[in-house]
C-alpha cells in the first residue's frame, strides 16, 4: 500500500504543544504551585506526569515517516543509521547531565567527574527507546511490534515484583548493581533511576504505540472514520489501564504497565481531537507557536535544559541567577502560586524566541 509521506500538521502541532508544556513543568521556580505542574508523589496521575510517555509517543510518529526510507537502505546501513542515531541522542543526554562540567570549588574550578555524574536519564531513555522499537519493527514489523508490546507489559508486571516502594522494587535494586548509586538519579532523597534500566521496557511501548498511530494515519488519512477508530482504541485502553490500576498501580517513576495504558490512551484521545480540529476542519490560525517547537524538538529541548542548567550555576550574590530571576522578578509580585508557572512561561518564551528565529531562517537541527 502507498503511503501519504506528506507530515501531517497535526503531528507536528502535537509535538510541538508537548515540548512546550515539557519547557514549563522542568522550569518551575518553585514546587510550590499548582499540583497538575508537579509529578504525582508516587502511585497517581497528573498533567505533568503525561509529558514524557507523550515525547516517546511523538517519537514513534516521527518514526513512521522515517524508518521505510531508512529500511531502504539495506540492514546494513539500516543497523548503522540506527546505532548512529541511538549513540548520539543517549551521549548529549548525558552530557547534558555533565554540564557545565566543572565545579567550583576551594582550589577554583575542577572538572566534574565521570565517578558522579548521572548516567541514565530522559534523553537517554529516548534513545534506547528509539534503538529497541527500531530493531523491533524492522525485524518483527507491526503485527510483531504488536505483540511484543503486550507482552512487554505482561512481563514487566512479573520482573518489578509485587514491592511496589521507591526503595524495594527491583528496578531500583537492579539499578544499584548495575550502575551504583553515585551514578543514578537523587532527587527523590536516595539512589532511584526513574528512567532506569528496567522500565526502558515498556516505556518502549510507548514509542511503538506512536509509530504504529502515525503508520495508520498515513494508510487511512485524516478523516472521520479515522479519528473514529482512534478515539474508541484511546478510550479502550483507559479502561483498561484503570482496571489493571486496582492490581499494579498507575505510576510514572516506576513506569508502570497501567501506565502506559494510561498516556496511549490519552494521546489517542488528543491526538484524535487536533487531526479533526487543524486537518479535517482546517481551522490552522493558531497552530504556527506549537509548529515552530515541533520543526525543532530536539534541539529547543536541549536549549532549554542549558539554559535552566546555566542559571542555576551562574552565581548572583549568595544565590543563583536561576533563583534570584524567580524571586525579584516573578514572585515578588505573583507568589509562589502563579509566580512559578509564569517563571517556567518565560523560560519556554525565551526558547521558543530562538526556535522561531532558527525556523524564520530555514534552520532545522536534526540528529
Amino acid at each position: 500500500m502507498t503511503l501519504n509521506q506528506n507530515r501531517y500538521l497535526s503531528l507536528d502541532v502535537f509535538r510541538g504543544m508537548d515540548v512546550a508544556l515539557m519547557i514549563v513543568v522542568n522550569s518551575l521556580g518553585s514546587s510550590e504551585t499548582y499540583s497538575p505542574l508537579n509529578h504525582a508523589s508516587w502511585h497517581g496521575f497528573t498533567l505533568t506526569d503525561l509529558v514524557f510517555p507523550t515525547f516517546l509517543f511523538v517519537v514513534g510518529n516521527a518514526m513512521s515517516f522515517s524508518q521505510q526510507k531508512f529500511e531502504a537502505l539495506g540492514t546494513q546501513a539500516f543497523i548503522t543509521k540506527i546505532v548512529k542515531r541511538t549513540a548520539i541522542i543517549f551521549l548529549l543526554g548525558y552530557l547534558m547531565y555533565w554540564f557545565p562540567f566543572v565545579n567550583y570549588g576551594d582550589n577554583g574550578f575542577e572538572m566534574r567527574p565521570f565517578s558522579t555524574t548521572r548516567v541514565f536519564g530522559v534523553l537517554q531513555r529516548i534513545a534506547l527507546c528509539y534503538f529497541i522499537a527500531s530493531l523491533v519493527i524492522h525485524y518483527f514489523k507491526v503485527q510483531g511490534a504488536l505483540v511484543f508490546s503486550v507482552l512487554a507489559l505482561i512481563a514487566y508486571r512479573f520482573f518489578l515484583g509485587d514491592d511496589f516502594t521507591m526503595e524495594g522494587n527491583l528496578g531500583t535494586k537492579l539499578d544499584l548493581w548495575l550502575l551504583g548509586p553515585d551514578h543514578m538519579y537523587h532527587g527523590e532523597g536516595i539512589a532511584f533511576e526513574p528512567e532506569g534500566i528496567l522500565s526502558t521496557l515498556p516505556s518502549t511501548v510507548n514509542v511503538i504505540a506512536g509509530y504504529v498511530t502515525g503508520l495508520y494515519l498515513q494508510r487511512n488519512g485524516q478523516n472521520y472514520e479515522t479519528i473514529a477508530k482512534m478515539l474508541l482504541t484511546g478510550v479502550t485502553l483507559l479502561l483498561l489501564a484503570v482496571w489493571w490500576d486496582l492490581l499494579f498501580p498507575i505510576n510514572k517513576k516506576l513506569w508502570t504497565s497501567s501506565y502506559v495504558l494510561l498516556t496511549v490512551g490519552i494521546d489517542l484521545c488528543v491526538l484524535s481531537l487536533l487531526v479533526f480540529i487543524i486537518d479535517i476542519a482546517g481551522r490552522k490560525g493558531w497552530t504556527y507557536f506549537f509548529e515552530v517547537f515541533g520543526r525543532n524538538t530536539l534541539f529547543i529541548y536541549l536549549l532549554s535544559e542549558v539554559f535552566v542548567i546555566a542559571m542555576f550555576w551562574i552565581p548572583v550574590g549568595d544565590t543563583s541567577l536561576y533563583r534570584w530571576i524567580y524571586v525579584n522578578l516573578f514572585q515578588s509580585w505573583a507568589g509562589n502560586m502563579n509566580g512559578s508557572p509564569l517563571f517556567a512561561i518565560w523560560v519556554m518564551l525565551s526558547c521558543w524566541a530562538v526556535g522561531y528565529i532558527l525556523d524564520k531562517r530555514k534552520v532545522y537541527i536534526k540528529v
